[in-house]
């Protein structure tokens, strides 16, 4: 159970960490934005960094729901555009960066981002498993790795390096990742030459 206004709560919190960063970010100032009294949010949420990690979690903002296109590629594809459009778009883009930033200076706030993480991966987890019935992928394929190379292109690219992302970005990315980027036959590449069929 938690607060009936819980999401008045996380929506005041979020665009309070857009707003004004995670230094400017108060518990009276969210109790202030969602008409909640803050001993309200206090009985609940001790900090604001375990609100805000509650908040990551289970706002409307962050929702999402894993494509089912019918194939590995294109489940890929969708969830990187998905996560393009979010760190590419205001408000949801300036709260994954605030959120991230202030990640890296607090302990409390970091075990959050890694809930948020873990719950991600945790939903993005059937489209791995539709990919191994449709024998897309072997039983050898990590989803993690194959995630973190694809989400860390994109925040690589929008975030540290701060370039925009091209309409076929997301594309590449998937490509890279499922085909390799080696020339077919090139023992130096690492790609086997095709075999015939």
């Amino acid at each position: 159970m938690a607060p009936r206004k819980k999401d008045d709560i996380f929506d005041a919190t979020l665009t309070l960490l857009a707003e004004k960063g995670y230094e400017g970010l108060t518990i009276e100032g969210v109790a202030e934005r969602s008409g909640v009294n803050k001993t309200t949010i206090y009985r609940w949420w001790p900090s604001k960094a375990a609100l805000l990690g509650t908040a990551l979690t289970e706002a409307r903002a962050f929702d999402f729901d894993a494509p089912d296109t019918g194939s590995l590629r294109g489940d890929l594809r969708a969830l990187l555009d998905g996560l393009a459009w979010m760190l590419t778009t205001p408000p949801a883009a300036d709260i994954a960066v605030a959120a991230l930033g202030a990640a890296a200076n607090n302990p409390e706030l970091a075990a959050a981002a890694k809930g948020f993480f873990a719950d991600r991966f945790t939903r993005e987890g059937p489209i791995f498993e539709r990919a191994r019935e449709r024998g897309e992928i072997d039983d050898h394929a990590d989803p993690m790795t194959i995630m973190d190379l694809l989400a860390g292109a994109v925040w690589l690219r929008v975030v540290f390096r701060q370039l925009p992302l091209d309409d076929g970005f997301t594309e590449r990315a998937v490509n890279a990742v499922l085909d390799g980027v080696g020339r077919p036959g090139d023992p130096e590449a690492g790609r086997p030459a095709p075999t015939g069929g």
